[in-house]
């Protein structure tokens, strides 16, 4: 009676580890037989856990994975670089440029309407020259850095005389201007009988040469 009792119990045992193992590997699952990382018995299906786990080798990675083992895995990210940007050439402008509208900032003061003879003191003919042609038109000269006032006389006298009559009258030129409010910094420049307008015969007699060198005898003012 005894024997018979063991006997039931141990074909209860191995009856219910073969229902609980059939449950767990209900299908096989199969690999490629010549690569695989999964572990197979002889017949050609993956080796499984009593939990139906699959058995890997110790090679295994996500590429190996087989549907039925692994579930559903993650697919990869595409990476995405972004296309290169088209240079776009520039195009040439055939289009003429407007040239820059320069005011005229150079005068030039006859010498004879502004002052006597060898002399360097300012006529009230040439201040209102002055205030007409220079002074009023700083302001479409821009920024001026610097006025040059450049006295000049013609050839008659002295090279030292006429040096010294050009700076005076340039100097009585830019002393005019400061005394006007123009607070621009000036230069003044005797060029004494330099670089002459014209020239005129040394037949003609003393006042008709006077009279014909009058362009010589000036005074400019240049804004820079």
């Amino acid at each position: 009676m005894r024997h018979t009792i063991a006997l039931s119990l141990l074909l209860g045992s191995a009856c219910g580890f073969a229902a609980h193992s059939g449950f767990a590997q209900t299908t096989d699952i199969q690999a490629n037989r010549e690569k695989s990382a999964y572990l197979q018995d002889g017949r050609g299906p993956v080796v499984r856990s009593q939990d139906g786990l699959c058995w890997r080798s110790g090679y295994w990675d996500a590429s190996d994975a087989v549907a039925g083992c692994d579930g559903e895995l993650i697919s990869p990210v595409m990476k995405v670089t972004a296309p290169a940007l088209a240079v776009v050439p520039e195009i040439a402008n055939d289009q003429p440029t407007a040239p820059t509208l320069i005011a005229r900032c150079e005068f030039t003061l006859s010498s004879d309407s502004t002052f006597s003879f060898g002399k360097a003191i300012l006529s009230k003919t040439a201040k209102q020259n002055i205030d007409k042609n220079a002074i009023s038109k700083l302001a479409d000269c821009g920024t001026a850095k610097v006025i040059l006032v450049t006295g000049y006389t013609d050839h008659l006298g002295t090279d030292g005389y006429n040096q010294k009559l050009s700076t005076q009258r340039a100097a009585s030129v830019a002393k005019y201007l400061k005394s006007k409010g123009v607070t621009n910094k000036i230069e003044v420049v005797g060029a004494g009988s330099a670089d002459p307008i014209v020239t005129c015969s040394n037949k003609l007699d003393h006042q008709k040469r006077i009279a014909c060198l009058s362009p010589n005898r000036r005074v400019i003012i240049k804004i820079q």
